[in-house]
């Protein structure tokens, strides 16, 4: 079942079956779900290099990615061609030799701690994220993991154009079906995003009930307007994809916000001992921003979560 098509992006007939299926909308929410989210085939590659009205950055940051690098670029590579894209760009970090197998598909490459060198080596991926705005020339900005075992062109072709299509999206999430590999030869239909669903969704449900619809919220795959990414801080290490989502709220609200869903991904599972940390993070995400905003008592001797600050820009 296909969402409808519409006649632009801020307006949608329909709604995919299996996005609404026993989980009915409520509030506001509900209402920006229904008007806000977008497949990704109503945003082909053909579309997007029609009418887009900004010029595109993808970013990959990767770290040891070396066996699924060169599969993405292969598919990333020729949107650029196509004048889908203008630009794309791995900040690459690690041994596996991901700086190499990215140039030989014709990337443009950076070591991340080369990025702002004199602030040491990089901090997680929420660092390598904020490093690579200061060689992202776009006026919008698409970021994707680069450890996508399915990936397509869509990934980068939709979430991009949502925002560089004129129309009120400034910010777009992915969201898709995430499997759950056993091992091998055992994989379930669903069940990945074991964070997600047990820490992320729960925070938001319970303190920014208007995001409790984005479906995805530690999703990696974003595209936003390069001036609202330069007005938000960015948080090292995991706590970084709930906290650009938060600000990027705070800045431009729902009306601002898309999601695009991209069907499936699959990327590599980890083990449960390393999800309690990556849980802390988000939640270290989601208390600094009750805090900063008056809505939580810090307590005694709480230092925040590290982050780099807003580069600059225009959401003032």
């Amino acid at each position: 079942m296909r969402v409808g098509d519409m006649a632009s992006l801020g307006t949608r007939e329909g709604m995919r079956g299996r996005f609404n299926a026993g989980r009915p909308g409520f509030g506001r929410a509900g209402r920006w779900a229904e008007a806000r989210t977008f497949h990704h085939d109503q945003l082909p590659p053909e579309r997007v290099a029609a009418e887009r009205e900004a010029t595109i950055s993808v970013c990959l940051p990767a770290r040891d990615e070396a066996t699924t690098i060169g599969p993405i670029l292969d598919c990333l590579m020729p949107l650029v061609e196509q004048d889908v894209v203008d630009q794309v760009v791995v900040v690459a970090d690690g041994t596996d030799g991901t700086h190499e197998v990215a140039a030989r598909h014709g990337a443009e490459v950076h070591d991340q701690s080369e990025l702002c060198s004199h602030l040491g080596p990089v901090q997680g991926k929420g660092d390598a994220m904020w490093r690579a705005l200061t060689v992202l020339a776009g006026e919008v900005v698409c970021y994707l993991d680069a450890d996508s075992e399915q990936f397509g062109s869509h990934f980068a072709a939709a979430l991009a154009g949502a925002v560089a299509i004129p129309g009120p999206t400034a910010f777009a999430k992915a969201f898709y079906r995430r499997p759950f590999k056993i091992d091998e030869g055992t994989e379930q239909p669903t069940g990945g995003g074991r964070v997600t669903e047990l820490t992320a969704r729960p925070l938001l449900r319970a303190f920014y009930p208007e995001l409790s619809e984005v479906r995805q919220p530690l999703a990696g795959e974003i595209a936003a307007r390069r001036d609202l990414l330069e007005q938000i801080p960015f948080c090292l290490g995991y706590a970084v994809d709930i906290g650009v989502l938060i600000d990027a709220y705070e800045l431009v609200g729902l009306e601002g916000i898309a999601q695009v869903d991209l069907d499936v991904r699959q990327n590599r599972h980890r083990p449960l001992e390393e999800l309690g940390p990556m849980a802390d993070a988000v939640l270290a995400g989601v208390t600094d921003r009750l805090e900063r905003s008056g809505r939580l008592e810090p307590s005694p001797g709480h230092d925040p979560w590290p982050e780099r600050p807003p580069l600059a820009g225009r959401y003032a």
